[in-house]
């Protein structure tokens, strides 16, 4: 069976983890070459050594995406290297809870910075190296269209994401890239348990909570969001362009 991204350069940003980690493998194992980002150099560095202990090729870049410059850098990089990028997932990004009357201006700097203008950036900086035809996937959430308590800023960060891939359709249509969302559920991630504070008994909870909320009656896994980026960065999405993939268990449908 032929791989699905054979010979395609693919980045992946915020990959060193959770969804982004798991897509990153995926990509790999599917024969793309991934460039894959993070924060965290030791973090950064096992993620590399994973895909690399499954025969997949990558390579590791420390980058903020909220920083243009470290995106320069990423980019340049890319380019001496490569010469192209046939697919880009801007997933980096994140956010914490706090109830309006709570919220600050460094919180809401913080998370637009992050989900916003990182995301603004890491695509625009790329044009230059996307190839025609290109598949451009952005991370969404279902709550940036559903009301979430104490998490009105993440809310609307995702909203922003979402409007984006709306108009970045048309002003890329001469190009033919195609620039769509890729919307989850609750899923079983760090980042999301995270937000129950490290006692796992709390995490479990949370857990439990969202779990109760989903028609299958269960969080996603990582392994399963990565399926549907796959779906996008593939050309079984060729026709499927400016749309708002959920992968919820059915949650956005009830």
């Amino acid at each position: 069976m032929a791989l699905k991204l054979d010979n395609k350069i693919a980045l992946v940003t915020g990959a060193t983890s959770g969804i982004g980690l798991a897509t990153a493998q995926r990509f790999a194992a599917e024969g793309a070459h991934v460039y894959l980002t993070g924060r965290r150099q030791a973090a950064l560095d096992a993620a590399v050594k994973a895909i690399r202990e499954a025969g997949g090729k990558v390579t590791g870049v420390r980058v903020d995406s909220s920083k243009p410059v470290e995106l320069d850098a990423l980019y340049a990089q890319i380019r001496e290297e490569q010469g192209r990028l046939d697919v880009l997932f801007a997933n980096a990004g994140g956010g914490s809870m706090l109830a309006l009357g709570s919220i600050t201006e460094e919180h809401f700097d913080d998370t637009f910075n992050r989900n916003v203008k990182g995301v603004l950036f890491t695509v625009q900086k790329a044009l230059p190296l996307l190839a025609g035809g290109a598949s451009v996937i952005l991370a969404g959430s279902t709550a940036g269209s559903a009301g979430t308590a104490a998490f009105s800023v993440y809310s609307a960060s995702k909203a922003a994401v979402r409007a984006f891939a709306r108009s970045w359709i048309l002003d890329l249509k001469d190009r033919g890239i195609r620039v769509n969302t890729l919307s989850p559920g609750a899923t079983r991630t760090p980042g999301l348990l995270d937000l129950a504070g490290p006692d796992a008994t709390q995490q479990q909870g949370l857990a439990d909570c969202l779990a109760a909320q989903i028609p299958l009656a269960r969080l996603g896994e990582p392994e399963e969001i990565a399926s549907a980026a796959l779906f996008l960065a593939s050309d079984d999405s060729s026709f499927v362009n400016g749309a708002e993939l959920f992968v919820d268990g059915g949650q956005q449908q009830i």
